[in-house]
């Protein structure tokens, strides 16, 4: 399986542009604190040149349905990615303003899924999964224990797409799709020369990595399909 790339956290045109060169799926611009949110306006010059192709996700904290689904009409975004309250009431809350994908963040403790996990993969379009951090929502830089995650991740998974993000840079994304492949991999920080400064030759390492990693699984689950 091909994992796709979600370049986050951007905040400069020039970052997107080279997102989109390097075949990214999926950019994305924070609306939900930190030192890399944006206002409506930032994000939309960051996004101008960003093809309809490549799906716009706009990352959230606490806002209202009504404030998401009318910064998601002014930025043409695909998808709402939630951080703080990602209970299943919010999450219909916003169907009903939103048409677009919604991608509940399940900020995870020491590798343990919760029962969390099973209510979100049932009405999500897809579930990120991100290292819990007292200190801020998102782009910590911290990892997830995915070996340790791996069998149950597999278990439990069903067919809704899962985003796996947290510490993710060229040097272990590898590995992280090894254990756990996951359908897209999400990267801020790892490719970033301060925070919201991307790293043009760290992004282009991380989808190289990305590539060949996608196609070392592909043979092995081909391999052990044939016998």
């Amino acid at each position: 399986m091909r994992a796709d790339i979600k370049f986050c956290g951007l905040t400069r045109a020039v970052d997107a542009e080279c997102a989109v060169s390097l075949g990214a799926s999926c950019v994305g611009v924070i609306f939900a604190g930190g030192p890399r949110m944006l206002t409506v306006d930032q994000a939309r010059e960051v996004l101008a040149g960003v093809p309809d192709t490549v799906r716009r996700v706009g990352v959230f904290a606490d806002q209202t349905a009504d404030e998401i689904a009318r910064i998601a009409e002014a930025l043409n975004l695909a998808v709402a990615q939630l951080h703080g309250r990602t209970d299943l009431a919010r999450i219909a809350d916003l169907r009903r303003s939103f048409s677009g994908h919604i991608w509940p963040v399940l900020r995870v403790i020491d590798g343990d899924l919760t029962e969390a996990f099973s209510d979100l993969i049932e009405v999500a379009d897809g579930v990120l999964l991100d290292a819990f951090s007292p200190k801020a929502l998102g782009g910590t830089g911290l990892r997830l224990p995915w070996a340790a995650m791996s069998a149950e991740l597999a278990q439990r998974r069903g067919g809704t797409p899962v985003v796996l993000a947290g510490g993710l840079t060229p040097d272990n994304v590898a590995q992280a799709i090894a254990d756990l492949e996951p359908n897209v991999v999400d990267v801020s920080s790892g490719v970033e020369l301060a925070p919201g400064i991307k790293d043009h030759d760290r992004m282009r390492a991380f989808r190289e990595a990305v590539t060949r990693a996608s196609l070392a699984t592909s043979h092995s689950t081909a391999r052990s399909t044939s016998r």
